[in-house]
């Protein structure tokens, strides 16, 4: 619908006249007709008033207490005066005021005066601010993100209450008009970035703009990488350690999902309980989530490996210990494999999209049952169950679950060259995996940094974390303005 209209006002805009009729009949025009569109008529003394608004859009008891109450009152005034509103706006041009009723404003249009009046009476219905199911942690603030836009950006200026915190919008889509904002710290995010992400969002041109999900494929380096080249969160504790670092947040309206450019791949190992923590145990558990990522992209291919070509690797005592489960399995070690991990991926989505105790039912059903009767019916070995099962757990460490998601994705062409090349196939596949994660960029910074370039000082908050008083320095994968933080003092210890 927002197409046409866009024509139309691309080759001649209308302008409101001093016939209030017409300019009533302008209006529905612009607006197709819309049934949910409510015109109101006001006979004041000698004057005649029409208010407009979109039902659907407002809130009635504000449409009552701040407008229409204020104009029946005898005072005589100017109208833009009389309403009550906590934003008032005039304009004359038609385009204009359609769009303006569709973001919940109240037009006020009088009897031989060419100019509108705009005043804010939206009904914003928002959910309660709640800790993301799917981020939970131990320690630290327990609240997220919601849908509304304003919402979002008043949670990250509590945290950050500087005027340093800039916020730029963007509106995309011609039919859906999102409302995108762009939000970084002016004095340290780097001038270069910030000019490329707002090239690369303003050249968008699309009908619709429905998710953080597609906005990222949009503007990412490279599509067709495994591996996510944005972090998508919905905890503000998270997204404003990001912004003190340099980087850059970005908010659609109606998404509870803050995405943060650029990151590296070692950001998607990082979790808020990390600094919440002290600094030995939240290293530990870093050093884990890195490990996983090695598991879950290399068992099943180690194990497919070991038992096609290399079982003179294992002692002699495991070894005739899988050859027993192995005897009465009819398929190759990669079809097992192929097969569990399928069933893996299906038993999860079933669980995220029936109801939690449906769900609960279903992992029980699926993980003991099923893997029971498969093993019972010597369809699969003993051992592949527990190899599945423990690339599954090091899978779901991963604190995003995007990422996790790709080292299953990534496992199975590392299974394909294990069981052609044995370990050779899994040195090569691993080669290229980490060739491409160094050759790869994130908005034009390096994707695998600090490694790939090689940066020493970043290496404190990487594999491991240091103490936050030695952490001086902000990470330099951004190119921040301000790479020097103001220095931790403990005055005490010198005493």
């Amino acid at each position: 619908m927002r197409t046409n209209t866009t024509t139309i006002k691309s080759n001649k805009e209308e302008f409101l006249s001093n016939n209030l009729k017409n300019n009533i009949e302008m209006i529905q025009e612009y607006l197709r007709h819309t049934e949910d569109l409510v015109v109101k008529i006001i006979h004041k003394n000698d004057q005649i008033f029409a208010i407009l608004f979109l039902e659907s859009m407002i809130k009635i008891e504000s449409l009552q207490s701040y407008i229409i109450e204020p104009i029946l009152r005898d005072r005589k005034d100017e109208t833009g005066n009389i309403v009550k509103s906590y934003e008032i706006k005039n304009s004359k041009i038609i385009s204009e005021l359609g769009d303006s009723l569709l973001d919940g404003f109240c037009l006020i249009l009088e009897e031989n005066c060419s100019i509108g009046i705009l005043a804010a009476a939206s009904d914003d219905k928002e959910r309660a601010i709640q800790e993301p199911a799917n981020e939970q942690n131990i320690n630290g603030a327990h609240d997220g993100f919601i849908e509304s836009i304003n919402t979002n950006i008043q949670i990250l200026r509590k945290r950050i209450r500087t005027p340093e915190l800039k916020i730029k919008y963007f509106t995309i889509g011609k039919i859906t008009n999102t409302k995108v904002a762009m939000v970084y710290i002016d004095s340290i995010a780097n001038r270069k970035l910030v000019e490329i992400i707002e090239e690369r969002i303003s050249g968008l041109e699309l009908d619709s703009l429905r998710s953080t999900g597609q906005l990222e494929e949009l503007i990412e380096d490279s599509t067709f990488s495994p591996f996510p080249q944005v972090l998508n969160t919905e905890r503000p504790d998270r997204a404003v350690s990001y912004l003190l670092d340099g980087k850059i947040n970005l908010i659609i309206d109606g998404s509870p999902t803050v995405s943060i450019v650029p990151v590296t791949f070692f950001a998607f190992y990082q979790s808020p309980d990390d600094y919440n923590h002290r600094w030995l145990i939240g290293s530990f558990f870093r050093i884990i989530r890195v490990i996983s990522f090695i598991i879950a992209i290399s068992l099943p291919a180690i194990y497919i490996a070991t038992v096609s070509f290399h079982s003179e690797v294992l002692p002699l005592g495991l070894l005739y210990s899988i050859r027993v489960s192995l005897e009465f399995v009819p398929f190759l070690p990669l079809v097992e494999a192929f097969a569990m991990q399928i069933i893996l991926e299906l038993l999860k989505e079933a669980a995220i999209r029936l109801p939690t105790p449906i769900a609960q039912t279903i992992g029980i059903v699926g993980g003991l049952v099923i893997g029971t009767a498969v093993v019972e019916a010597h369809l699969v070995s003993n051992t592949m169950i527990v190899v599945i099962g423990f690339t599954a757990i090091a899978s779901f460490v991963a604190p995003v679950s995007e990422m996790g998601t790709s080292m299953r994705l990534l496992g199975f062409p590392t299974m394909i060259m294990a069981s052609v090349l044995g370990f050779f196939g899994i040195t090569l596949t691993l080669m290229l995996i980490f060739m491409h994660m160094c050759k790869l960029k994130s908005f034009g910074m390096p994707y695998f940094s600090p490694m790939a370039p090689f940066r020493k000082e970043d290496i404190k908050d990487t594999f491991f974390r240091l103490p936050s008083w030695k952490q001086n320095t902000r990470p330099t994968d951004a190119r921040p303005q301000k790479v020097v933080q103001q220095r931790i003092s403990r005055v005490w210890k010198k005493k």
